[in-house]
């Protein structure tokens, strides 16, 4: 049966209905470029809740200022091997892509490339700039703060975001290890699916308004977010914005400002890039058979449900984006008007 909803697209015109929404907002064609390139492999991978929808978001905070159409980026080169990139409170896919690019030419020639990131915004997933820099056989580790949703450890208010990292180690045939994931033991919209179906959620999720974990999705909304592993993951999402806020020069902890709650103010996002050209670390063929191998062993353990096979992180989008290269996205059709729309 044919969805009526969904309309059939392939990345070429997805790229192209982004980037002609984006130039439509004022942003520059090659700006607009690199915008698309993050939000439609985002898309590519299946991850559908930060692809090229998002550009109607970004929209609104360009309309009201929140977001800066027209920015002045700056490259500032610390060391050989150390770049921190002022964004001009820029589109954050934009700033993303320069850095990255940035830190892939530096580890191009020295072996190792890192890029701080400051006055940006919501960057998009990690996994796409992990993706590219798989495929080009650069390691990455990808980090970025957040909006404020969770509380400190113990504590009653909240003082730091979900602050997702990534890392992604190249397999010369392809088969590349990508792991994308936010601090939180879930994303606030799970919460919003449970209420929306009347259903409770578990303990470890999220605490009411008095830091009191809690079943009941409402409270749990009027609340804050958990953090993986309790304290552990709490001092991880801390060492996050150590590294995109406090060393980049951006805002940290509280003083993000709530992209929804402020769409007219500028959040000062700070991300973290780092690559290591894994080019030089081996002969030939050296990093594919140890790859292989590593994967193997993993693929080898026997399954709880032999239906559900044991997979490496970044399986299963690879195996989206091969589906999506091969027969195209199944796009929402009301989405795709909205961009087109702009």
């Amino acid at each position: 049966m044919v969805d009526m909803f969904k309309r059939k697209v392939g990345q070429a015109e997805l790229k192209s209905i982004a980037v002609e929404a984006l130039e439509r907002l004022g942003i520059v064609t090659d700006e607009a470029e690199d915008v698309a390139d993050v939000l439609v492999m985002a898309d590519m991978l299946g991850i559908h809740t930060h692809g090229v929808a998002r550009i109607m978001s970004y929209g609104e905070r360009i309309k009201v200022g929140g977001i800066n159409a027209n920015p002045r980026i700056e490259l500032h080169q610390a060391y050989p091997t150390v770049a921190t990139l002022d964004g001009d409170n820029a589109l954050g896919p934009l700033l993303g892509k320069r850095a990255l690019s940035q830190s892939m030419k530096m580890a191009s020639e020295f072996g190792i490339g890192m890029v701080f990131v400051r006055g940006s915004n919501h960057f998009g997933p990690v996994m796409p700039y992990s993706f590219m820099a798989a495929e080009q056989g650069f390691m990455s580790f990808i980090a970025s703060n957040a909006t404020t949703t969770i509380a400190p450890y113990g504590g009653t208010s909240p003082k730091l975001g979900n602050n997702p990292l990534g890392f992604g180690f190249p397999n010369p045939r392809g088969e590349h290890f990508l792991l994308d994931m936010a601090l939180s033991t879930v994303a606030r919209a799970k919460i919003r699916s449970a209420r929306d179906r009347g259903e409770s959620i578990p303990l470890d999720w999220a605490v009411d308004a008095s830091g009191v974990p809690t079943g009941d999705p409402n409270e749990a909304l009027a609340g804050m977010l958990q953090t993986i592993g309790g304290h552990k993951g709490y001092g991880l999402a801390l060492a996050v914005d150590m590294l995109a806020g406090v060393l980049s020069g951006a805002a940290y902890l509280n003083h993000v400002k709530a992209w929804d709650k402020q769409p007219d103010q500028p959040q000062n996002l700070g991300h973290f890039f780092l690559t290591i050209n894994t080019k030089g670390l081996g002969g030939e063929g050296w990093l594919g058979e140890r790859m292989n191998d590593f994967f193997d062993i993993i693929h080898d353990t026997p399954a709880i449900d032999d239906e559900r096979p044991v997979q490496l992180p970044g399986e299963r989008e690879l195996v989206a984006l091969r589906h999506h290269l091969e027969h195209g996205l199944d796009y929402d059709a009301q989405q795709l008007n909205a961009l087109r729309a702009y």
